[in-house]
C-alpha cells in the first residue's frame, strides 16, 4: 500500500517530501503454536505536502486501497485499514478511510 500510495502521489504530480513520507505498519494475530493467523493490518501513514495538494492528496489517500495489488489480495481474507497524518504547511491534519458501505 505504501507504493501504491506514492505512486498516486507522484503520478498526481503532488510534491511530498519524500524523505520524511513514512508508514507504521501493526498487525494481530491469531492463534497459538505453529498455526497462527493474521487477524489485520493498519497501516498509519505520515505525509507532508503542499497547502494547494490538500485535496488531491486527500483523494489519493481515500483510493488508493483498491489499485494496490497487495490489498486486493488479501482484503477478503484480513482486515486492512489505514489511517494518515497529513501535514499541509502549518496544519496537521488526520485523515481516515472513509467507511465501508453496507454489505461492502
Amino acid at each position: 500500500m505504501y507504493g501504491t500510495l506514492r505512486g498516486a502521489l507522484a503520478g498526481r504530480k503532488i510534491a511530498f517530501d519524500r524523505d520524511t513520507y513514512k508508514a507504521t505498519v501493526e498487525g494481530r494475530i491469531s492463534g497459538i503454536g505453529k498455526t497462527i493467523r493474521i487477524k489485520s493490518i493498519h497501516v498509519h501513514y505520515d505525509i507532508a505536502v503542499p497547502p494547494e495538494a490538500r485535496e488531491a492528496t486527500e483523494r489519493a489517500l481515500q483510493v488508493h486501497p483498491e489499485g494496490c495489488p497487495a490489498h486486493q489480495s488479501v482484503k477478503d481474507a484480513i482486515a486492512v485499514t489505514w489511517d494518515a497524518t497529513l501535514r499541509v504547511g502549518d496544519q496537521t491534519i488526520a485523515v481516515r478511510e472513509a467507511a465501508a458501505p453496507p454489505g461492502g
